[in-house]
């Protein structure tokens, strides 16, 4: 099972989106620009996944391209809402450049733990 949501980036004349592909309950990859143009509607096809995915879900967050620290904030809520929802929600792969911001938000830790 295979499912995947686009997400454009607004104002990029390349096309610059991300995307979230499910391929199984517990696991689905992140791909593309997780920034400011892209950040909300990722966000809502995050929640959708981690409501259909039970008690555990991986993340592989390695294909995503580029992020901004609106597309930290998603990842964070993502967390969040595992948190809240009692899933457990683990983020593998993730971008040098997401590590980055997340260092610097003092938040490095909690992406790599995950919830």
């Amino acid at each position: 099972m295979s499912t995947t949501a686009p997400v454009p980036h607004a104002g990029s004349a390349a096309g610059a989106s991300f995307e979230l592909s499910v391929s199984s309950p517990q696991r689905c990859e992140a791909r593309g620009a997780l920034t400011f143009a892209t950040a909300r509607r990722a966000r809502k096809q995050g929640l959708l996944v981690l409501r259909s995915a039970g008690r555990e879900l991986s993340i592989d967050c390695g294909a995503i391209s580029h992020a901004d620290s609106a597309g930290l904030a998603v990842l964070l809520d993502w967390l969040a809402a595992a948190r809240r929802a009692g899933c457990s929600l683990r983020l593998q792969r993730l971008p040098q450049g997401v590590l980055a911001l997340a260092h610097i938000s003092a938040v490095e830790e909690l992406l790599q733990k995950g919830v």
